[in-house]
């Protein structure tokens, strides 16, 4: 789950993290009457889940409280990347010598966090990172001792960070791991974490992506999703308890368990075909959350055949048939279907969908090759 700009930062100042002074607008007067407040000279920041927001033109200088409600009625009416912006983030303008990098995300193949920084702060950091990769400075953080001094130090040397700033640098720093932990976070970044024209450092911007298989122990953080960057078929998903994520390919998945999932795609791809799809109906899934499931892949335009595998332990196949045939009686579909049950009550799940003339496979490789040969001729 991704957190907006002015959320990502009120989580990094609860855990010393220096941001500058600000507050959301949901209108262009509340704009204008915090410029007001902020003394005029202020940022007006649109808040919405993508990147490049002020190439786009959201994000603004504004002189006086006059200017930000402008630019505010300007900002709140655009749409950045397809989404569009309800709020806006004013904050106080400072004067910037010095840009900065400093994020921490997971390293798989370290098995640790890891934290990164750069002297070549700024919204092209992406481009840093391809092209001239040495500029970013890493330092793996060992999960059980934590952020250390000494992971600081290195950083700071590393980036050219003159000796009177370290101080501050590793206050930041370990205030931006502790957010990063305490949230269960896969990413927390400041980009840019600023020197002012006094040499002191503030963070100007910020980002949090938040782990949401942890999320059932931040309830306060659920509150915060935007709807408005999450595909409806995934808003959907959440709300039966299923995992579903969209890819590119034509043939739907749907299958118990997510280790079998990844195997029912890795065969469909060694078939000839893509996969539109990863779903995971779980465990013990009813008719009902199997009927929504396929409802949700059947919603997918570019999805040419659908793919079910159920090993039947926990998730009984006959109740898997009742709820593939709930949902075709709902949504009415010549999208081929071929189905693999094995396991508990296969034989009654298989004889209720041989009374709908369903397509039907013994083995997972035969399911996989029958679902690439349907889709390539729909």
């Amino acid at each position: 789950m991704k957190l907006h700009e002015y959320q990502s930062k009120q989580i990094f100042n609860q855990y010393g993290v220096p941001i500058p002074k600000g507050r959301v607008a949901a209108t262009p007067t509340e704009a204008r009457q915090i410029a007001g407040e902020l003394g005029g000279r202020v940022v007006v920041k649109s808040q919405v889940l993508v990147g490049g927001r002020g190439k786009a033109g959201g994000v603004k200088l504004a002189n006086n409280a006059t200017e930000a409600e402008e630019l505010a009625t300007e900002i709140l009416g655009m749409e950045i990347k397809g989404l569009p912006v309800r709020k806006v983030l004013v904050d106080e303008a400072v004067s910037i010598e010095t840009e900065i990098y400093l994020g921490i995300t997971n390293d798989r193949a370290a098995r640790k966090p890891v934290m990164m920084a750069s002297a070549a702060g700024g919204v092209d950091i992406e481009e840093v990172a391809a092209t001239t990769p040495e500029k970013i400075i890493r330092a793996h953080i060992d999960p059980l001792l934590g952020l250390r001094d000494y992971n600081v130090r290195d950083l700071a040397v590393g980036i050219g960070l003159p000796r009177e700033q370290w101080r501050a640098f590793g206050q930041i720093a370990q205030g931006l791991w502790k957010a990063y932990s305490a949230s269960d976070a896969t990413l927390a970044e400041i980009n840019p974490l600023i020197v002012t024209d006094k040499g002191e450092l503030l963070a100007v911007d910020g980002k949090m992506v938040i782990d949401d298989n942890a999320l059932f122990r931040h309830p306060d953080l659920v509150d915060k999703r935007d709807l408005d960057a999450d595909a409806s078929a995934e808003i959907e998903a959440r709300k039966h308890d299923l995992t579903y994520i969209k890819l590119d390919g034509e043939i739907g998945c749907m299958v118990n368990g997510a280790g079998l999932a990844m195997a029912t795609m890795d065969i469909i791809k060694l078939s000839g075909g893509e996969p539109a799809n990863f779903l995971d109906i779980g465990g013990g899934a009813t008719a009902e959350r199997v009927a929504a499931a396929l409802r949700i892949i059947l919603e997918d335009p570019n999805v040419k055949a659908v793919l079910i595998n159920i090993f039947g332990g926990i998730t009984r196949c006959d109740e898997v048939a009742r709820g593939i045939l709930v949902a075709l009686d709902e949504v009415k579909t010549e999208v081929p279907m071929v189905v693999r049950l094995v396991g508990t009550n296969a034989e009654e799940g298989r004889a209720l969908l041989a009374e709908a003339d369903m397509v039907t496979a013994s083995t997972l490789a035969d399911a996989a090759q029958k679902a690439v040969a349907a889709a390539k001729g729909a």
